[in-house]
């Protein structure tokens, strides 16, 4: 499943005096098409970044190490069955994309996915698998270094895709506003956002739904977090 395909400008907003909702949570799991979908990762995550110098993969790593850590969850050195089960590549041309070696036969319709990443002028997009329980079980993220990203720094962009890959947020999340924020000039992680990471990994809760009642209880958690 593909997350997002679009634009992300970069620009974190003031702090959200916004309090969490019900309504307001289950937006965040709720698709464009009007279908809620929810899954949070199953498995340990294990990291590997193309594309970078060695003090990017570092901020990067750590941003995800950080995210991580924030929502109770575990990484690990590899992965059993893939190896890398997140693997985060930045670029400069989506058709480097078609270099990659083997990834045509992680990604079903590569060629065909460029060429809507080009025609659609898009500077990220994310990809999700699943395991039979709907739990995540990989994740592979694209970030095109177009002129708006470039201007970002790196500890505010490799945050912002920490953010976006821990759980499966809705197609439609954070195209009005970001999931972080500023506070002296640094970019954060606004608080409502970081109470439903660390809700959506609670033991009680499964690991992937479908149903809208699912986002009621991630509310009445994340509300008791903020």
């Amino acid at each position: 499943m593909a997350l997002w395909l679009g634009r992300f400008a970069g620009r974190a907003g003031q702090m959200s005096a916004d309090e969490i909702t019900p309504e307001g949570i289950t937006a965040l799991f709720t698709r464009g098409a009007g279908d809620y979908l929810f899954a949070r990762w199953g498995r340990p995550i294990v990291p590997v970044v193309f594309g970078v110098d060695d003090a990017t993969l570092a901020t990067v790593k750590g941003a995800i190490e950080a995210v991580v850590a924030l929502a109770g969850h575990r990484m690990a050195g590899t992965d059993p069955e893939l190896g890398a089960n997140l693997m985060v590549f930045f670029l400069r041309d989506w058709a480097e994309l078609l270099e990659v070696p083997n990834l045509g036969r992680l990604l079903d319709g590569l060629e065909p996915l460029v060429a809507r990443l080009q025609a659609a002028d898009a500077n990220q997009y994310r990809v999700f698998r699943f395991d039979a329980a709907g739990a995540i079980r990989a994740a592979f993220v694209f970030v095109r270094m177009d002129d708006a990203l470039r201007e970002v720094p790196a500890a505010t962009l490799a945050l912002s895709q920490a953010v976006q890959v821990i759980v499966l947020w809705s197609d439609a999340a954070f195209r009005g506003a970001s999931p972080l924020a500023l506070v002296e000039g640094v970019a954060v992680l606004r608080p409502e956002i970081a109470a439903v990471i660390r809700a959506a990994y609670d033991p009680v809760l499964p690991a992937a739904s479908r149903e809208p009642g699912h986002g009621l209880r991630l509310a009445a958690r994340a509300g008791r977090l903020i």
